[in-house]
């Protein structure tokens, strides 16, 4: 049998797919960066060797799983080139596993991963379900029928699938160093609808979602009376949101989530129609729905002292919208602070405006540097351009965290798809150490 060897293990849907094979019984390893990375820890608790990179770790007999931020001129890749060695793309991997199982891709631009969770969570009450998620988290589940995975549209990766089902969750232009507009992301969510074998679940109150075609059934989602599965009565607490559902103007059941926000509703209406379509019966989903604990790095809470520390992967103005909405909800009447990491100069250059926008949703806010990328190490912005477009702003760096302790009884939230969590990390570091 073979070793599978993954050439940047400690990336999100890397880690995933490293312990879901490893569930399955199959020998896996890995290299990265010696820099430690969150994804590294279930990794380890799994007993899945991590190496630091070196052409001397692939062998004859590996298959070796490239991560997509990797080139072919990796010290690694190249040594498997000249052994003979399979090289196979995550995604194209990706994709030969799922035709093995009754697939459900998850994707969109925002809300996929925690989506993907809740998904996997809510079947998992029901049926064997393996499941691989954007946070680095996956699971095989040996016997499993059912296998949910996140769908990453970005450089259209997601073309590589053909699963039985898809969830879509919103169409929104993002990643604009590879997309050109709008029109060109649609286009690879309309591509995509068409490899889709039994059903597409898709929100209907999306404006670009309603105009795929495709050779399967669509079944929309939302608040609005169009849809086949539409959420009323909604009422949001404290302590998380309420809601019936009726299916073609006909009531279905009623649900509730301890997740905060509109978008969390719509995330719960996507796995309740797919769950019904599946035939799960409306008890096993409202169970479900009650006892899922989130996804890492999505509203993610800690109590620090008197205020409350929120580390979320947000990334565009539209998930910052979502997030600093869910944080009002939860916790009316606190001041309310974003700290936040723009994540690669294109898209900061992009949304500059929507950015700021978004971001004065917060009672007081504060810049940390952008956090480049490996295809892209430098713009011709910086975060004082975004600073200039958001009133009292404040720039935040690792070594004057402690600015943060002006705010007592606040509820902090952290924001970025970078490294803003060693922000956090430096602000808990500099609470304890007072």
């Amino acid at each position: 049998m073979t070793v599978y060897h993954f050439v940047g293990i400690k990336g999100t849907g890397m880690s995933a797919l490293a312990q879901v094979l490893h569930d399955l019984g199959y020998t896996v390893q890995g290299s990265d960066v010696e820099k430690w990375f969150f994804t590294q820890k279930v990794l380890e608790e799994r007993g899945i060797p991590v190496l630091p990179f070196s052409k001397d770790n692939i062998r004859p007999g590996y298959t070796v799983i490239a991560g997509n931020a990797f080139s072919d001129t990796h010290e690694e890749i190249e040594a498997a080139r000249q052994l003979g060695v399979p090289v196979i793309r995550y995604h194209r991997f990706l994709g030969e596993l799922a035709g093995k199982f009754t697939s459900i891709a998850v994707t969109g631009s925002h809300g996929k991963t925690t989506t993907t969770g809740l998904l996997a969570h809510v079947m998992q009450g029901a049926h064997p379900t393996s499941y691989l998620i954007g946070d680095g988290t996956g699971r095989g589940e040996p016997g499993s029928k059912y296998f949910v995975f996140e769908a990453c549209e970005y450089r259209r990766h997601f073309l590589s699938y053909f699963p039985d089902y898809a969830i879509m969750t919103n169409i929104d232009f993002d990643h604009p160093d590879y997309f050109a507009n709008i029109d060109d992301v649609f286009s690879a969510f309309q591509q995509m609808a068409e490899q889709v074998n039994k059903a597409i679940v898709a929100c209907g109150d999306d404006p670009y979602l309603p105009n795929l075609q495709a050779k399967v059934p669509i079944l929309f989602y939302g608040l609005s009376d169009e849809n086949d599965f539409q959420a009323r009565n909604i009422v949001k607490t404290t302590e998380g949101t309420a809601f019936d559902v009726f299916v073609r103007n006909t009531f279905f059941a009623s649900f509730s989530i301890p997740r905060f926000g509109t978008h969390n509703v719509l995330n719960a209406l996507a796995v309740i129609a797919i769950c019904h379509y599946e035939g799960i019966d409306a008890g096993t989903i409202a169970a479900r729905l009650q006892t899922f604990q989130g996804v890492k790095r999505r509203f993610s809470e800690k109590t620090v002292g008197r205020q409350v520390l929120i580390d979320d992967y947000a990334h565009h103005p539209r998930e910052i919208t979502a997030t600093l909405e869910a944080a009002r909800q939860k916790y009316p009447g606190r001041e309310v602070v974003a700290i936040f990491q723009p994540h690669t100069y294109t898209r900061t250059q992009t949304f500059l405006r929507e950015f700021a926008e978004s971001l004065k949703q917060a009672d007081h806010v504060y810049l940390c540097d952008i956090f480049g990328s490996a295809r892209e190490r430098e713009g011709k912005l910086s975060i004082r351009d975004l600073q200039a477009q958001i009133p009292r702003s404040q720039l935040l760096e690792e070594d004057n965290v402690a600015v943060l302790k002006q705010h007592p009884d606040a509820v902090l939230v952290f924001m970025g798809a970078g490294d803003i969590q060693k922000f956090q990390r430096a602000y808990e570091q500099a609470v304890l150490s007072a």
